[in-house]
């Protein structure tokens, strides 16, 4: 297990190095001007612009500008080119709420995900199977912005969820716990739309992984032994199914922190996602370097306990 942590955690660090180099030459490649105020703004002096350019490193070559913008990200030094201020505190202030969030999508998609999954698998073939799984893809086919647009205007003319932001303004709350529960009002929303494409391939997986495990031979054998169906179905064959729940852990992190840029633009909700959408438009480089080498750090980590949870789950499984 020691060397498989180490072998994992050493590959782990140089993709991250790899992904944090590509996206940051695709990033500074792409058309437009990371200056504030635009090129072509009179008002502007060629030396404040020249200063501009050396405080973010802009007058040095690309590969120059990747390693001090990572030696200033790893000193704490790295400043957002928006307003100056310390990337690392833009970004911790967002974190909580993408933290929330995610979370709570993880948690939807996983549990409703089995549910569904065992619902599947035990009317698989007749209608009842039949009716979920066309749902189940047509969720799995949609984009994500279309049914958060589409919940936003159904919602707000036939109901009064909230649809922007994580909180009510104006409202003097009478103590912590009608705080907590407007927040989670708040971000029950956004959460539910994030978690849809999670449910339909964790349904997916755990279906196939039941159906397979009905096939077995010893479930053959207690079924010839008499034992009850539904013994049968939840004690033995669901133990053996969820392999694919854990191990879809890893994949489900990245999907949710790419899904959670389109969620939290159209909610306004205030987390890393939108921090990465507005750095886009604005050109902040720093803000983007940053983020993308925190994200991919997060998936890679997320990939690795998912590997480690499946050697617990199923014993004959080694991590060597």
């Amino acid at each position: 297990m020691l060397n498989f942590l180490v072998r994992r955690l050493l590959i782990s660090a140089f993709l991250v190095f790899c992904i944090s180099l590509v996206s940051f030459f695709m990033i500074t490649l792409a058309p437009g001007s990371p200056y504030p105020w635009g090129e072509l703004n009179p008002k502007i002096t060629p030396q404040v612009k020249e200063a501009f350019r050396k405080k973010f490193h802009l007058d040095r070559p690309l590969h120059e500008q990747y390693w001090l913008n990572m030696r200033d990200l790893f000193s704490g030094e790295l400043r957002s080119i928006k307003d100056d201020r310390p990337v690392l505190g833009r970004i911790l202030e967002r974190l909580p709420a993408t933290v929330t969030l995610n979370v709570a999508a993880m948690a939807l998609s996983l549990t409703f995900g089995l549910l569904i999954g065992i619902h599947c698998a035990r009317y698989a073939g007749r209608p009842p199977d039949t009716i979920v799984s066309f749902a189940v893809f047509v969720f799995i086919a949609v984009p994500t912005f279309w049914i958060a647009n589409l919940a936003i205007i159904g919602l707000v003319k036939f109901a009064a969820v909230p649809v922007l932001g994580t909180q009510s303004y104006g409202i003097a709350f009478p103590g912590a716990l009608s705080m907590w529960l407007d927040r989670v009002w708040h971000i029950a929303l956004p959460a539910t739309i994030l978690s849809l494409g999670g449910i339909a391939v964790q349904s997916r997986f755990v279906r196939a992984s039941m159906i397979e495990t009905l096939r077995e031979g010893y479930i053959r054998t207690a079924r010839a032994k008499g034992l009850d169906e539904e013994a049968i179905f939840y004690k033995h064959a669901l133990r053996n199914s969820i392999r694919p729940l854990i191990t879809g852990i890893g994949g489900l992190l990245p999907a949710l922190i790419g899904g959670s840029v389109i969620v939290e633009t159209i909610f306004a909700y205030p987390g890393m996602g939108r921090l990465g959408y507005e750095a886009v438009l604005e050109r902040d480089y720093p803000t983007l370097v940053a983020l993308n080498f925190i994200v991919a750090g997060l998936v890679l980590l997320g990939n690795l306990v998912s590997d480690i949870l499946y050697a617990v789950v199923d014993p004959r499984v080694r991590l060597e």
